[in-house]
């Protein structure tokens, strides 16, 4: 509410005021695991934060999937986690879909905003025939799920019900996100 930013570093979340550059420790959920850092996150719209932890060195599950409240409660919700990526929400708000990178699957979760939780998980979309990795993903208003395969030279478009839709080849070999901006909302970066 007071406007600048939550930055996740590898000693937690913090606040940070872009016009000081002051830092205030928001939480840390882990603590205890000096081996792991924050990867992928995002607010659902009642502003918890989802976000997962990982190795540093990408060697070990060693990182989990956490919802944070605004009130600073720490939930977690599943560990095993390599490399999380892809933490984005259907526009109904039913659905929370999630990637453990290596694993080159993105998951589907049936989400309740209300109370905050997830419920049963399912393959949303495969990509190990590809043999690329889901990264960072953004939801369009027509709910369809762009993913950026990290490896893939690509953004894929998923349909709801996770059939590829449409694949954009770029100039990288390793994207890493994607979102929409601009005035609209109809500019995909």
């Amino acid at each position: 509410k007071s406007g600048g930013f939550v930055l996740a570093l590898d000693n937690g979340l913090h606040g940070f005021d872009p016009l000081t550059g002051k830092l205030d420790l928001l939480v840390h959920a882990e603590a205890d695991e000096a081996g792991n850092r924050y990867n992928d996150g995002r607010c659902d719209r009642r502003g918890r934060m989802w976000i997962g932890t990982m190795d540093i060195d990408i060697r070990r599950a060693s990182g989990s999937f956490y919802r944070i409240s605004a009130d600073r409660t720490v939930l977690r919700m599943f560990d095993g986690i390599t490399v999380p990526n892809s933490t984005a929400f259907s526009p109904d708000d039913r659905t929370l879909y999630f990637a453990d990178t290596p694993r080159h699957v993105i998951w589907a979760f049936d989400f309740n905003l209300h109370a905050g939780m997830i419920g049963d998980r399912r393959v949303f979309a495969d990509l190990t025939a590809r043999k690329t990795f889901p990264d960072g993903s953004c939801v369009d208003a027509e709910g369809f799920l762009w993913n950026a395969e990290y490896g893939g030279h690509r953004l894929t478009r998923y349909t709801p019900d996770g059939r590829t839709d449409r694949t954009i080849e770029l100039p990288v070999t390793n994207p890493t996100c994607c979102c929409f901006g601009g005035e609209k909302l109809d500019t995909l970066y």
